[in-house]
């Protein structure tokens, strides 16, 4: 694996001055001109105040910046092997946990020349690699294809013409496996060429900074992380026998394709599978406690796309119910569920179907981590902790040198914000007051089309300017003027802008169409950088591209003239 450099504008931690990888850096990658830096800057859109400087223009903004390059000696750089522990510990840092977050915090971790070890009690890469992310992707891209080589009118439209589809159960269910091992593998391997140590079995914390592994492993540790993340949520009254009564954990094996599946709960995980089932020939039904389908999406979103992702396919629904009991297929008969009105409790129906797949979330994997041995008591089994991971005992009490990140402390259930929470830890364990903006965090829907989103939603957008006292204004562009969605066929689909016309902020931005979910990252970055509309409106996006949705978008947002501006940088 290559080694990479790491740069900030503080001096290396302890810890990396301890491990002796710190290496003289300077003018390495400070080579670069003053032109240069100020492309970079105007490039990336970020405001001046983001770095630190304040003066009124590019000039004494490039003077600045040189002079704290110079004020560097070193840097600090991720070489293969671990670290040297802090005196009196095996270890800075044990991660219980190898997920995607604990994987993160491994490799972040080693960077800053922690000596780092990290624990998996099952295999490497967690919930998402395994059984969630990585497996449903590649069944995802299979309903993506069978989808358009299915649709004669869009081909058509190409001039193309495609003899019936057919598909290979069992291959497409291999694609899926040798998809999570290939990525399973590359995690492995990373830890092991930066020399982390990867301890097997159940961790236990057995009191402040001591953990146990397996048997009757006891290691201590500056530093713990929690990184146990999550397994799927099944309600009381549903038995599950893996087989015509399943999680999502069965679902990615694709062991049969039933005529008819219902899929409690209609959130990213019942939605992604509805796709799957559909494209593969299945008729779906969706059961859903709530009013309405997609509960948590912006409901302008939402409605459209349940235009376009139920409406116009095999699927039905029920909405305002409970699954009270499911009872599995058996001796001939099919599966069985009782449905009750979510508010009465009173009888509703009964379905008769050939599968059913519980989608109603997912619950922390927290058992038997010890946590009564620290006073730590779970809140519906998720650890408590402050905005900086730091998890809180039954006191309302720091615990010393112990943070949780991920699933487990149910902040935001979704990978990539475990890895940013691990990251962040990481900064505070090497002396950084580092506190992350989980708004910023994206989270998208892998759907045909796909949804995407990060910031608030508009509901909670205006419930936040009633509090506060500000006006909130929303614009909106469709997938149908741009040219590369025109291209493609594609033009069903719409971005959204929320946002404060009295400043410029960008308090949320929701997408669904055409990649959406790779569309989403500028303004979830725009959104962690601090970088205003009246900023980013003079980006500049590459035609004819998807990209181009945003560039409309925030071109179309009108901010007040009295609004701040930063001062652009000359090129």
């Amino acid at each position: 694996m290559q080694s990479s450099l790491s740069l900030s504008l503080s001096s290396p931690s302890p810890a990396a001055a301890r491990s002796g990888r710190a290496v003289a850096g300077e003018n390495v990658l400070f080579a670069a001109n003053a032109s240069i830096v100020q492309r970079s800057l105007r490039f990336c859109g970020l405001r001046r105040e983001v770095y630190g400087f304040r003066s009124s223009g590019s000039a004494r903004l490039v003077a600045e910046f040189t002079k704290k390059q110079r004020s560097f000696s070193k840097v600090s750089a991720a070489l293969s092997g671990n670290g040297t522990p802090a005196k009196g510990f095996d270890y800075d840092l044990v991660i219980i946990g190898a997920g995607v977050g604990g994987h993160g915090a491994a490799l972040h971790a080693v960077e800053k020349g922690l000596k780092t070890a990290i624990i998996e009690g099952d295999v490497v890469g967690g919930t998402c690699v395994n059984r969630g992310c990585v497996p449903s992707k590649a069944l995802l891209a299979v309903s993506g294809r069978m989808r358009e080589l299915q649709n004669e009118h869009h081909m058509k439209a190409f001039g193309l013409q495609v003899a019936a589809a057919g598909y290979d159960r069992q291959a497409v269910a291999d694609h899926a496996s040798n998809l999570a091992s290939k990525i399973r593998s590359n995690l492995t391997n990373s830890l092991k060429a930066l020399g982390v140590d990867i301890l097997t079995g159940a961790g236990t914390i057995l009191g402040p900074q001591k953990v146990k592994y397996g048997t009757d492993n006891v290691i201590t540790a500056k530093d713990i992380i929690i990184a146990t993340g999550s397994v799927p949520s099944v309600p009381k009254g549903i038995e599950v026998d893996g087989k015509t009564v399943i999680t999502s954990d069965h679902a990615l094996k694709l062991e049969f394709v039933p005529d008819w599946i219902a899929i409690v709960g209609s959130g990213y995980i019942g939605l992604e599978f509805s796709d799957v089932y559909t494209a593969l020939g299945s008729e779906v039904t969706f059961v859903e406690a709530l009013d309405q389908l997609m509960p948590g999406f912006d409901p302008e979103i939402g409605k459209l796309a349940q235009r376009v992702l139920i409406n116009t396919r095999k699927i039905d629904y029920h909405t305002g119910v409970f699954a009270s009991k499911i009872t599995p297929a058996k001796d001939g008969k099919p599966v069985t569920i009782e449905l009750i009105d979510a508010k009465t409790k009173e009888p509703k129906d009964t379905l008769e179907v050939d599968a059913a797949l519980i989608a109603t979330g997912r619950a922390p994997y927290t058992a038997g981590l010890g946590l009564e041995n620290i006073n730590v008591q779970t809140q519906r089994g998720f650890v408590p902790v402050d905005e900086h991971m730091h998890v809180i005992d039954a006191n309302g009490k720091l615990v010393p040198h112990l943070y949780c990140i991920g699933d487990a402390n149910g902040r935001m259930m979704l990978a990539h914000a475990a890895s940013a929470q691990g990251i962040s830890v990481v900064e505070q364990v090497c002396g950084k007051d580092h506190v992350l903006n989980h708004l910023s965090i994206p989270a998208a829907c892998f759907t045909h089309p796909e949804i995407s989103m990060v910031g608030f939603t508009e509901p909670q957008a205006r419930e936040k300017a009633e509090k506060e006292g500000f006006e909130v204004s929303v614009t909106k562009t469709s997938f149908k003027a741009n040219t590369k969605a025109l291209a493609e066929n594609e033009g069903e689909g719409l971005a959204k802008l929320i946002y404060r016309p009295d400043s410029g902020e960008i308090l949320g931005v929701h997408i669904f169409g055409l990649h959406a979910a790779d569309l989403i990252h500028e303004a979830s970055n725009a959104i962690a950088m601090g970088t205003r509309i009246q900023d980013i409106k003079y980006a500049v996006h590459a035609h004819p591209t998807l990209s181009e949705v945003l560039d409309e978008l925030f071109k179309s947002a009108k901010v007040n003239h009295s609004s701040p501006v930063s001062e652009p940088v000359a090129v």
